[in-house]
């Protein structure tokens, strides 16, 4: 299942839309998009989820800290959705294989239909909570994997 805010998460936990095997898929919060928040609010929902049985793993171009627990994460996606990075063509119901043990993500996606794929639109910005104050940096920020830093880009680094 695809969102674009953990807050979306969370309401669809709410409302029992994650009772089942899944792969919940987070875009939009790399650090040009989102400036990289932290996803920790989507370790109890999905921890709860595996405590019920159920197979669970989180694909984000976002950050989460080591305190993400026993839930299998790929963390800062690379590049982000807004950079046109593949997490932006993953759709709600393609089949997504998460193995943390030799460290690999592959969408298991026809490759015609893949390639046909367009990316999703970006939402709307987020505001609030000194967001538009550094909106400057987070449009000239790296990739997640080259450090998410406007200073360091700018440095050519």
């Amino acid at each position: 299942m695809v969102f674009d805010d953990q807050l979306d998460v969370i309401e669809a936990f709410k409302r029992g839309e994650l009772e089942k095997d899944v792969v919940v898929v987070v875009r939009f919060q790399g650090p040009r998009a989102n400036g990289m928040p932290e996803l920790h609010k989507l370790t109890p929902p999905l921890g709860v989820l595996q405590n019920r049985g159920f197979k669970v793993a989180l694909v984000t171009d976002g950050r989460m800290s080591g305190a993400s627990g026993k839930v299998p994460c790929a963390i800062h996606c690379s590049p982000e959705a807004l950079l046109d990075g593949a997490i932006g063509l993953i759709r709600d119901g393609d089949m997504i294989r998460v193995d943390a043990v030799n460290g690999t993500l592959e969408a298991l996606v026809d490759a015609d239909v893949w390639a046909t794929r367009e990316m999703v639109a970006i939402p709307p910005p987020v505001s609030g909570m000194g967001r538009e104050l550094f909106g400057m940096f987070r449009g000239l920020a790296d990739e997640a994997e080259k450090g998410a830093s406007a200073m360091l880009a700018g440095a050519g680094l």
